[in-house]
């Protein structure tokens, strides 16, 4: 059997930077699976915008009114919350998936399977690109004054997509082989919504209660929502998310490396 049709000779690196480098493909998967999810729509991709824009609307004044925090100040707090959440949990659920729904192009045999995690977080990319622009008309209208600190978001995000990358490998891999798993971090995440400062303000948390802060989540959201509204991330973010992100490469190289060749017998 020739190499070129076979997953099975390719060494895990190799694996890897064939299906890194294939830029070309990835991003043309990911970009079809969008404009399929939206085919025959007039508005196609620009639904995503309309709808995270009216939850937004419609839960800003409210939540302010009921933490009784100043609309002006929780605006911006919770649009950017509710857009990195839905970045977030979508990375994660479709990471379960990135290689059962792919089952077709695995089963000839021709392509890395590192591929298809990059198409998964490449989708999800366009998505967060159509979704973040909300956040321009509420920091206008919040008065949001930005420093040189809104330059940390760039580490950040690379941090983000970082970590999104290992968790595509591994949650891939694991999700594939026992497909239980799913349902778990679906639940999972859900519950992470509501322990993760998306809905509500750090601040107004009591002594204990703020360990919930040290969830991956939690110190993400922070690194990249806090610039973005005028302030400076605090360090045990910092120190908590790359920690987090030496675990999670050590766990993906580790799961990668060892069974990515049974990924098209679980299939």
């Amino acid at each position: 059997m020739s190499q070129v049709h076979s997953n099975l000779h390719r060494s895990a690196l190799s694996d890897w930077w064939q299906g890194t480098r294939r830029t070309d493909i990835w991003w043309t998967l990911a970009w079809f699976d969008i404009v399929l999810r939206y085919r025959r729509s007039m508005l196609g991709p620009m639904w995503l915008t309309l709808s995270m824009g009216v939850m937004i609307a419609g839960m800003g004044p409210l939540y302010s009114s009921l933490f009784g925090t100043e609309l002006s100040r929780f605006f911006p707090h919770l649009a950017l919350g509710i857009i990195f959440w839905g970045f977030f949990s979508s990375i994660v659920t479709d990471a379960c998936n990135a290689f059962i729904g792919s089952s077709n192009y695995l089963k000839q045999g021709y392509f890395p399977i590192s591929l298809f995690v990059w198409r998964s977080l490449a989708r999800n990319l366009i998505q967060f690109a159509h979704q973040i622009v909300l956040y321009i008309p509420v920091a206008i209208w919040a008065g949001v004054s930005l420093s040189w600190s809104v330059l940390l978001v760039l580490p950040a995000f690379a941090v983000l997509i970082l970590n999104a990358h290992a968790l595509g490998l591994l949650l891939g891999l694991i999700c594939t082989r026992y497909r239980d798993v799913t349902q778990i971090i679906t639940s999972v995440m859900q519950m992470l919504m509501f322990l993760t400062p998306v809905f509500w303000l750090p601040e107004n948390l009591p002594g204990r209660a703020k360990y919930v802060l040290w969830n991956p989540f939690a110190q993400m959201l922070d690194l990249l929502r806090t610039p973005l509204m005028g302030g400076t991330a605090h360090i045990h973010s910092w120190i908590g998310i790359l920690f987090w992100t030496a675990l999670c490469l050590i766990l993906a190289v580790f799961v990668f490396s060892k069974y990515r060749r049974r990924v098209v017998y679980w299939l």
